[in-house]
């Protein structure tokens, strides 16, 4: 309990340094033996998530069923702990790839990292009230997203600058031809299908 209150009340510093030195946070990330801090931080940016959307939800609708709080609180933070090792996995490939190393505690100590845009994705998606809003907001994030992940491969797994640029450059190439297409309705109602059905109404 200890470590999950120490975790706690670094985030705000941490959630700041991202913003604003992500090179500079980045390149402090060191091999410890522990994973312990990083599947905490995915854990707590889960529940927060799901809180978000409990109070969203209520405000909404006046109210929230007894599954949805179950869902949203119970499910939402071990789910995110989940996201995270697979996200890890997919860093370690890129990295190699990007000529970088490909220690596991590093690459789920970077991503972990990375999920205080957890929340902030679940909260922008639900509160989009149009098609354009929908798609503007996921634009923006992935785009963000996409300068966070180059800073992890960088900074964190010691990537070839070149080749990380390639990747990032066709990651974002395959984002814009998606929200160019009409594939990007069925992306989107993934999100938040009322605001994604008006894209086709």
């Amino acid at each position: 309990m200890s470590k999950f209150f120490k975790v706690l009340e670094k985030l705000p510093y941490r959630i700041y340094m991202i913003l604003t030195r992500p090179e500079r946070f980045f390149k402090k990330i060191v091999v410890d033996g522990s994973l312990e801090e990083s599947m905490v931080k995915a854990f707590l940016f889960g529940l927060f998530g799901g809180a978000a959307l409990l109070v969203i939800g209520l405000i909404g609708a006046g109210t929230v069923g007894f599954w949805d709080v179950v869902i949203k609180l119970a499910l939402y933070p071990p789910i995110a702990v989940g996201v995270l090792f697979v996200f890890a996995g997919l860093m370690m490939l890129f990295s190699e790839v990007a000529g970088g190393t490909r220690d596991w505690e590093i690459a789920v100590k970077g991503v972990s990292s990375l999920f205080f845009m957890y929340p902030a994705i679940l909260v922008l998606d639900a509160l989009a009230f149009s098609c354009w809003s929908l798609w503007i907001i996921n634009m923006v994030v992935d785009g963000y997203l996409l300068f966070l992940i180059y800073n992890v491969a960088r900074h964190c797994m010691n990537a070839k600058k070149k080749r990380v640029l390639v990747v990032i450059a066709g990651a974002a190439a395959a984002l814009i031809m998606l929200y160019g297409s009409n594939y990007r309705f069925m992306w989107l109602s993934l999100k938040n299908p009322t605001a994604a059905m008006a894209c086709i109404a």
